[in-house]
């Protein structure tokens, strides 16, 4: 099965680029990739779709969400995401679009007047390595804004009225001048509301809203890694106008584990095995995020040998393939030896010290012969 390239890297952006940037990568790389400018090009064709492919999930802002949280599973059949989701292809449109979207803002005969979105705000949460490998649903509670219910939202006083702005006369925007250039901008004074309030609400001082806590419920998707984001659209600030939410964005952060390291998506174990099952070889138990499983150690394993698991790794959440877990043996010293024990060790020094002793302890002869060149080249 053909694993599908991330939305984000296929248009070059970060995970938390603004619509603005995607915008601005998509028309760079829409340019350089279409048919119309590649004809007979199938490689530039397929590349296209793909790019037009990630820029409309990503400016979608329900898809992106979805995206945000299940990856590419949330537009395959039967996913969150997939209620009238295509890709679409490239049709002779697209290129008078991309076109006119780099050239339209400035030569436009008419303004578009632009909204002022609510900012977008960050909620950090901590995970153990369980929950992060698992996934979660966790319930925040947040402060948010709320309609005055005195003023209903208008942040004027019972019986009173806003006045229209005396610097836009009620346009909510104004015109400058930038040498030959005429640019419309929202008005310092009303803010684009078009309207000033002389007579504040009581309840609100003129806010039209009032501080609040909300509680969300928040779908943490497996797989997820310190750095990951989970995007909530339409649950960040409110703009006091009534114009569009930000968004939320939950911030992963994932406990240190007392028995596995994790990078990316594979996990490193240190395993202790006894002298015995090192030297003579054997089985041991180790754990993997499915249960405890026998791992095969050969005779003559030294400490610090590694040993791949495939498969025993996290499922990534971008791609759904599954790392992989190492461990890292390390032989144990033994303590508290009886004296029969002791015995036997002292008989298995007694073997390592004839003729032959050197060829249980390569190592070491390579480390003493090194200490004799040493001495050697010094004195020389």
């Amino acid at each position: 099965m053909m694993v599908k390239s991330d939305y984000y890297e296929i248009l070059g952006v970060s995970r938390d680029a603004e619509e603005r940037e995607i915008k601005k990568a998509y028309k760079r790389l829409a340019m350089k990739f279409h048919p119309d400018r590649n004809p007979g090009n199938t490689k530039a064709e397929a590349k296209f779709k793909e790019i037009k492919e990630a820029y409309e999930v990503l400016t979608d802002a329900q898809k992106r969400s979805y995206y945000d949280q299940y990856g590419h599973a949330a537009f395959e059949q039967g996913g969150v995401g997939n209620n009238g989701f295509s890709s679409g292809g490239a049709s002779s449109t697209d290129f008078s679009d991309i076109f006119g979207d780099v050239f339209g803002d400035i030569f436009s005969g008419s303004q578009r007047q632009r909204t002022s979105r609510g900012a977008d705000l960050r909620y950090d949460i901590e995970l153990s390595l369980e929950e992060a490998v698992r996934g979660v649903t966790r319930e925040i509670r947040l402060p948010t804004l709320e309609k005055c219910n005195l003023c209903n939202g208008s942040g004027v006083k019972s019986g009173m009225s806003a006045i229209t702005c005396s610097t836009c006369h009620g346009q909510g925007q104004v015109q400058m001048r930038q040498g030959f250039f005429t640019v419309q901008q929202t008005c310092p004074m009303c803010q684009g509301r078009g309207t000033v309030i002389k007579d504040p609400c009581n309840k609100c001082q003129g806010h039209g809203q009032l501080e609040k806590y909300k509680t969300l419920s928040v779908k943490i998707p497996s797989g997820v890694d310190t750095g990951d984001r989970v995007r909530l659209s339409g649950e960040g600030e409110k703009n006091k106008y009534g114009a569009i939410a930000g968004d939320l964005y939950v911030q992963i952060q994932v406990r240190k584990h007392s028995i596995f390291e994790r990078k990316e998506n594979n996990l490193y174990c240190e395993v202790p095995t006894n002298f015995a099952i090192a030297t003579l070889g054997g089985e041991i138990e180790v754990p993997t995020l499915d249960g405890l499983v026998k791992l095969k150690i050969p005779s003559e394993t030294q400490t610090g040998k590694l040993f791949r698991m495939r498969g025993k790794g996290i499922k990534s959440v971008r791609n759904g393939l599954r790392g992989d877990l190492l461990c890292r043996v390390v032989v144990e010293t033994p303590v508290k030896l009886n004296e029969s024990q002791k015995q036997l060790l002292r008989k298995l020094e007694e073997s390592f010290s004839g003729p032959n002793g050197n060829q249980n302890s390569p190592r070491l002869k390579n480390f003493l012969d090194g200490v004799k060149k040493f001495f050697h080249d010094l004195t020389c």
